[in-house]
């Protein structure tokens, strides 16, 4: 298994941060400030809630499962990983601190329920999502094979196929 890591951030990479940060944060600005639930559509706010919550979890949960089974040097970021983990969170999805970024700004807009709010994550979505395209080939020059090959048993981002197949594996064995 090659540990090759990539050390530099590309432009592409600067300039999708620089939109989808700055937008990310707008809405979260809307949210404190301005805007709760501005249509008074209820269930919308509930289910962004629910979003949000889940965000958290899919956001925290790899610090430590890489902490714990990346094989992580002494004093180095988490992200700093020696070995592919595909327990936990990553049995699940592949790239779970994506997916809390999609669910936290899918949940904002439910909870604002403002037009500013909308335009706002649907462009950070969007950018967010091509900025996650990059991120399998990286892994493939880091783990290889090994990667391949957990590229096709754990899906990307569906969290909810990520759990069926989970399920539908422990049952096969």
């Amino acid at each position: 298994m090659s540990n090759k890591s990539r050390s530099k951030i590309t432009p592409k990479e600067i300039i999708l941060s620089c939109i989808y940060g700055p937008l990310i944060v707008l809405q979260l600005v809307l949210f404190f400030f301005f805007y709760y639930n501005y249509l008074g559509i209820d269930i919308l706010a509930y289910i962004g809630w629910i979003l949000w919550i889940l965000s958290i979890i899919f956001g925290i949960l790899p610090i430590y499962t890489f902490r714990k089974k990346g094989g992580v040097p002494k004093g180095q970021s988490y992200m700093k990983t020696t070995k592919l983990v595909d327990t936990g969170v990553y049995s699940i999805v592949r790239h779970p601190q994506y997916l809390a970024g999609f669910l936290l700004i899918i949940a904002l807009i439910f909870i604002t329920q403002h037009w500013l709010s909308i335009i706002a994550g649907t462009i950070a979505f969007v950018a967010f999502y091509i900025d996650t395209l990059r991120v399998d080939t990286d892994c493939i020059e880091k783990f290889g094979e090994d990667y391949k090959r957990y590229m096709k048993r754990v899906p990307k981002l569906n969290f909810l196929l990520g759990i069926y197949r989970r399920i539908k594996y422990k049952k096969e064995i």
